[in-house]
């Protein structure tokens, strides 16, 4: 087992990072917000789901936040990508989260876009077979990078009890599969003011750490760097909302966020650093089965955070305890890596 320990000087050139990205993005994001005013680039709310079917309960719950400007994850991820650019872009190990975060964040954008002047999918919008393929296409550029640049078809993939597992070219299944995934996890959960937000920066800032624990410290500044911007976008996010993080941001940082994991090879941890994305995805894949086999619905709404604005709680209730809930089980995925480094 080898043994973790945190430069001290790293850590603190980690924290200055966060510092100034976090400045950076607070001191731009007025002007970024007067721009989307101006313009009227306003978030359209669906009233139907991606087949297409009515959702009134979702659409009552939030008609009130249509035209809310969208499109915030873009200062996310442009402030992050320019300062890694100039900072970081030399050291390999970042190469590839960074174009990870760029191309997601674009074709995010695009999507975004098309909702807000209606192009598309019912009110506007990607249909969901459609993003699926894209981000599929980002997920298996970036396994073909895995597989040939990083040699990592014979390298041993972590499962805590089973040790190392060398899955040979199914690590490219494996590993597109996962980054899908969490990436549509992460947009599930930007569904409340705040609640994405929070819980990218609890994520970001748990690989931070993990990163500089594990000696990457080109991975852990990109990392801190997320973790700054987000926090400055969280300042304006929080309820009421004074813009959205919308599929630009999402897509963008989950996806990113797997590739870390990946890079780390702590996947076995992320299930715990983003437990309420995987929370969200799951209630609504068992709400799908239920609804296409059954015929009835386990929640009222789904994700899970749509349920608990159903039966009564306040949008702020909901996003503070799925705060809370995450920053337990990242302290979880944090200990597991220690245990099993």
């Amino acid at each position: 087992m080898k043994e973790l320990s945190i430069d001290p000087l790293k850590f603190l050139s980690a924290f200055i990072f966060v510092a100034v990205s976090f400045v950076i993005t607070i001191l731009i994001t007025p002007l970024f917000t007067d721009f989307l005013y101006r313009n009227k680039i306003g978030k359209r709310i669906r009233d139907t789901d991606y087949e297409g079917r009515k959702t009134p309960i979702f659409y009552k719950l939030h008609k009130t936040k249509e035209n809310t400007p969208t499109m915030g994850g873009i200062l996310i991820w442009g402030v992050s990508a320019v300062i890694t650019a100039f900072s970081n872009l030399s050291r390999g190990g970042t190469l590839l989260p960074l174009f990870t975060l760029f191309s997601s964040g674009v074709i995010g954008a695009i999507d975004d876009l098309m909702n807000v002047f209606s192009v598309g999918f019912g009110r506007g919008g990607m249909r969901f077979r459609t993003k699926l393929l894209i981000y599929a296409a980002v997920a298996a550029a970036g396994s073909w990078w895995f597989a040939y640049k990083l040699d990592w078809l014979s390298r041993g993939f972590f499962v805590p009890g089973l040790g190392e597992l060398v899955l040979g070219y199914w690590y490219i299944p494996v590993f597109i599969l996962s980054l899908v995934f969490i990436s549509f996890s992460a947009n599930q959960t930007d569904g409340l003011d705040g609640l994405a937000g929070g819980i990218f920066a609890i994520a970001f800032g748990a690989y931070t750490i993990i990163c500089l624990a594990k000696g990457n410290y080109p991975l852990a500044i990109f990392c801190a760097t997320i973790l700054g911007a987000t926090l400055a976008f969280l300042w304006f996010n929080i309820f009421p909302a004074r813009f959205f993080m919308g599929d630009t941001g999402s897509m963008s940082l989950g996806m990113t966020l797997g590739v870390i994991a990946f890079l780390t090879n702590t996947v076995y941890a992320l299930p715990f650093v983003a437990f309420i994305m995987f929370a969200e995805a799951i209630t609504t894949i068992i709400q799908m089965v239920s609804k296409k086999f059954f015929k009835r619905k386990v929640f009222q709404v789904a994700p899970i955070h749509h349920h608990f604005e159903a039966i009564g709680w306040p949008e702020t209730k909901v996003t503070m305890r799925f705060w809370i809930i995450n920053a337990i089980t990242a302290v979880i995925g944090l200990s597991l890596v220690i245990i099993f480094n």
